[in-house]
């Protein structure tokens, strides 16, 4: 998809503006991003919020019936929501039909005791404060990762840092992966790519940033890109189905999440929000069809990593320090 003649994908309303007068500027093949996923593909799925086996269950289900392929599925609560045997079970619900399984690490600023993040200016935001609430996402990371799990979502560069150390000294498997949530999200090419030094896989964009954003950020960074299509109301509620395809060649290589905005607040998730959390979870791999069926339409669907991949490439890291 970084082809802008006319072979290329069309465009939204393309003909009827065209016939109108109202004809679009050619796209610029320089703004296209050179890179892909190891092994192809310049786009793979995720669905977000998915907090426990039941949840997990109603998206497996839902994603069968809808045919919504799915590359990743993540949850946001954290790892210490969660007990033995439910991670067990979203393990082994997962790896029977080779999907990354993605589970939130450690305390965090917002329900943390700081009053800083409860001020107009929100403080530190979800960042861990102390080092206690750095040793709480260690701990999550390592009983995660005994248990099966091989990616981690993580708030905070220093985090970020500590688990990648770990990942290169072996406390963590080789082939973990390190998810940068969109909570923390970089919104710049230097940021970017330093989350990407500092040892993440995949690193969550606002979703408001524009297409010329995600250009500039391609021209320093190869690291995988997370986006979503439709954000929560906590993120901004932004919804950017018709510019998936746009999205994709400039962000590439970049992994569709599919949220909801209209919805109900589940972290931290418990039974008492049972129904939400499973009535939205159906509604997320929905939202993926109508996504990926918009793709098609436009002639824009190709290019999707083989499903089963899930690891970033070789990317750039700061040394280590011996």
């Amino acid at each position: 998809m970084t082809d802008a003649s006319v072979t290329a994908p069309r465009r939204p309303g393309e003909q009827a503006l065209t016939a109108l007068g109202l004809a679009a500027p050619a796209l610029d093949p320089a703004d296209a991003s050179p890179h892909s996923f190891p092994g192809g593909g310049r786009w793979r799925t995720e669905v977000p919020s998915c907090e426990g086996p039941e949840a997990l269950a109603v998206v497996l289900k839902e994603a069968s019936r809808l045919d919504v392929p799915v590359h990743r599925i993540s949850q946001g609560s954290g790892v210490w929501m969660l007990t033995d045997a439910e991670i067990t079970e979203m393990v082994e619900a997962t790896a029977e039909r080779d999907i990354e399984l993605c589970l939130f690490t450690g305390p965090r600023g917002t329900w943390d005791i700081g009053g800083s993040v409860r001020t107009d200016s929100h403080g530190a935001g979800l960042r861990a404060r102390g080092l206690d609430a750095v040793a709480g996402c260690v701990e999550d990371a390592v009983r995660a990762t005994e248990l099966g799990v091989r990616c981690l979502l993580v708030a905070d560069e220093g985090v970020l840092w500590t688990l990648h150390r770990a990942r290169a000294a072996g406390i963590l498997p080789a082939d973990t992966t390190l998810k940068v949530s969109a909570l923390v999200g970089p919104v710049n090419p230097t940021s970017f790519a330093v989350h990407e030094q500092l040892g993440a896989d995949s690193i969550n964009v606002p979703s408001d940033l524009t297409l010329a954003h995600l250009t500039e950020i391609r021209r320093v960074s190869a690291a995988p890109m997370d986006m979503y299509i439709e954000a929560p109301d906590d993120l901004g509620g932004y919804v950017r189905m018709y510019e998936v395809a746009e999205l994709i060649r400039r962000g590439a290589p970049v992994y569709l999440k599919f949220g909801l905005a209209k919805a109900p607040g589940i972290y931290p998730y418990g039974h008492h929000l049972r129904e939400v959390a499973l009535a939205t979870a159906k509604e997320r791999v929905r939202r993926g069809r109508l996504t990926l069926d918009l793709l098609a339409r436009h002639g824009a669907d190709g290019g999707m990593a083989p499903l089963g991949s899930r690891l970033p490439g070789t990317l750039r890291r700061f040394d280590i320090p011996s």
